[in-house]
C-alpha cells in the first residue's frame, strides 16, 4: 500500500509538514508496512516557497527588502540555475503588521519589486511569484515603483530594460479582476483593515491607474482573471510584466512531477483548514483532485461544510478532523491538530 500525502497549512496552526508528518503517524500506526511519501504543498501563499524548494532544490537567497510600511526587514526567494520563485508574502504579507497597523491606504508592495530586483541582478530568467497573503491593495504600484529605483532610478518604467529578457509567471487561485464588485479592493481590502469609504478610495485609486496604464500600452489587462491578486498586485505583474498566470498548485505539482510520483499510489490524502464549496473554486485540495488520474482522493479539513458538494465533486472521503463541540481555540492547538489529524487518518484505513 502506498499512500501519498499532500496536506495544506491549516493556517494559524500547522505548517504543510506538520500537517503531513502528522498523517504519516496516523497511518504507520494502523499499517506500519505501507509506504508513505509526503509532499509539501501550497498553492502561492504561505508555505509556497518551502514547497518549491523541496521540489526542486536550489540555493535560498536571503537579502534586506522593505515591509509594508517601508521598514527594513530581511526576506528569502529560491534560486535554482536561472529561475527564481519568490512568495510575496515574504515582503508585503499580512503576518509582517499587527492589527493595529493594517491600512492598506498605506501598505505598499516595494519589497517585492526589491526581491524580483535581486533575483534578476543575480541572472534569473524565469521568475515565479506566489500571490497569497497580501497586506496590500497598491495595484502593484509598489512594486513597479522598486523596479524604476533599481534599473532606471533617473527615468520612467519605459528605461527598464533588464526585465525585457526575464519571463514571469504568478501563482495564484484568485480569478478576481482588479476593480469593481469583484475586484481587489471589494473583495478582499477589508480583511486587510480598510473601512467602507477606505474601500472605495482603493478601487477608484487602481481604477485610475488602470486607465491611465492602458492609454500608455494600448491594451488593458485589469479584468484579466489573476488582476485582483494579492491586492492588484497580479494586475501590475499581467499588465507591466507580460505574466502568465496559472493556479499555484498546479505549478508545483508539474514541478514535483505529480502524476508519476503517484502513478502507483492506493491512496491521497490532502486538506485544508476549512473546507466547503469554495473549495471546489480552485483551492489546493481541488487541484489536487484535478491532478489525481483516477486515484482515490480522501480529503480532511479542521472545519468541514457542503460536504455532500465535496463528495460529488469527486473526492472518495470527506473526514473533519475535529470532535463536535470541541473549542476552536483548543482545536488550533498545535499539538491538537496534529493528535487529531492522525487519529482521522488512521480511520480513513480503518473506519
Amino acid at each position: 500500500m502506498k499512500i501519498v500525502l499532500a496536506i495544506d497549512s491549516f493556517k494559524g496552526c500547522l505548517t504543510s509538514v506538520e500537517a503531513n508528518q502528522a498523517a504519516a503517524e496516523g497511518i504507520r500506526a494502523v499499517r506500519p508496512d505501507a509506504e508513505v511519501v509526503q509532499v509539501a504543498v501550497s498553492d502561492g501563499g504561505e508555505g509556497f516557497l518551502e514547497a518549491f524548494h523541496a521540489a526542486i532544490g536550489g540555493e535560498m537567497i536571503t537579502i534586506g527588502v522593505r515591509d509594508p510600511l517601508m521598514r527594513r526587514i530581511s526576506a528569502r526567494y529560491l534560486l535554482k540555475g536561472d529561475t527564481a520563485v519568490i512568495e510575496m508574502a515574504q515582503a508585503c504579507g499580512l503576518t509582517l503588521l499587527s492589527a493595529d497597523e493594517r491600512n492598506p491606504l498605506l501598505a505598499t508592495s516595494y519589497g517585492v519589486g526589491l526581491l524580483v530586483a535581486d533575483a534578476v541582478r543575480r541572472g534569473a530568467r524565469h521568475i515565479i511569484v506566489g500571490l497569497g497573503g497580501s497586506a496590500t491593495s497598491d495595484a502593484g504600484i509598489g512594486m513597479l515603483r522598486a523596479l524604476i529605483d533599481a534599473f532606471a532610478p533617473h527615468g520612467t518604467w519605459d528605461d527598464v530594460q533588464a526585465l525585457r529578457p526575464v519571463r514571469f509567471t504568478i501563482a495564484s487561485d484568485v480569478q478576481n479582476p482588479l476593480c469593481g464588485a469583484n475586484g481587489a479592493a471589494y473583495v478582499f481590502a477589508p480583511q486587510k483593515g480598510a473601512t467602507p469609504e477606505m474601500v472605495s478610495r482603493l478601487d477608484a485609486r487602481a481604477r485610475r491607474f488602470a486607465e491611465v496604464s492602458a492609454r500608455h500600452f494600448g491594451y488593458d489587462r485589469s479584468q484579466q482573471p489573476g488582476a485582483g491578486a494579492a491586492g492588484g498586485l497580479g494586475y501590475a505583474f499581467l499588465q507591466y510584466l507580460d505574466a502568465d498566470c496559472q493556479p499555484g498548485i498546479r505549478l508545483l505539482l508539474d514541478a514535483l512531477h505529480f502524476r508519476e510520483l503517484i502513478s502507483d499510489a492506493t491512496l491521497i490524502v490532502t486538506g485544508e483548514g476549512s473546507a466547503d464549496r469554495q473549495t471546489l473554486m480552485g483551492k489546493l485540495p481541488m487541484g489536487i483532485l484535478q491532478q489525481s488520474h483516477g486515484i482515490p482522493v480522501a480529503l480532511i479539513a479542521g472545519r468541514i461544510s457542503d460536504c455532500d458538494r465535496l463528495l460529488r465533486a469527486g473526492f472518495a472521503k470527506v473526514k473533519c478532523i475535529n470532535p463536535a463541540g470541541l473549542p476552536q481555540e483548543v482545536a488550533m492547538q498545535s499539538s491538537i491538530a496534529c493528535r487529531n489529524i492522525a487519529e482521522t487518518v488512521s480511520q480513513l484505513l480503518f473506519p
